[in-house]
């Protein structure tokens, strides 16, 4: 069994961003899953990116902008986002509070790395 806490969880700070990194590429052996917590202060954003792992955003809580390819929509607590592989994506929190969400991408990819690397900071 694999269990992973926020709080010991490898942590990334960037542009009003606080990334959880639960779970990646190594962590659980044949995982075939990425789940990170993220929590965005107010005005805080998630820059455009892409990469090849498909994924999902779930919102647990406040309220934001979401843009995934050429489509641009308000998302709030309850509701979950599909992200195609290879698609433009980022999230801006247009609340008050802090927006927060889950995300899960399969493949499972090295987060961490890309976090580190820039590349999940903007788009190549």
């Amino acid at each position: 069994m694999y269990v992973s806490d926020r709080s010991s969880a490898p942590k990334r700070e960037l542009d009003g961003l606080s990334s959880h990194i639960l779970l990646e590429e190594g962590d659980a052996p044949g995982g075939e899953l990425s789940i990170t917590w993220v929590d965005v202060e107010p005005g805080g954003e998630q820059k455009p990116h892409s990469h090849g792992p498909q994924q999902v955003y779930v919102i647990t809580r406040g309220t934001g902008r979401m843009k995934v390819g050429a489509d641009e929509r308000d998302v709030t607590e309850g509701q979950l986002v599909f992200i195609p592989p290879e698609t433009e994506h980022g999230i801006v929190n247009t609340g008050e509070g802090t927006l927060t969400y889950i995300s899960a991408a399969t493949p499972a990819f090295p987060v961490t790395d890309l976090y580190d690397a820039g590349q999940l900071s903007l788009s190549p």
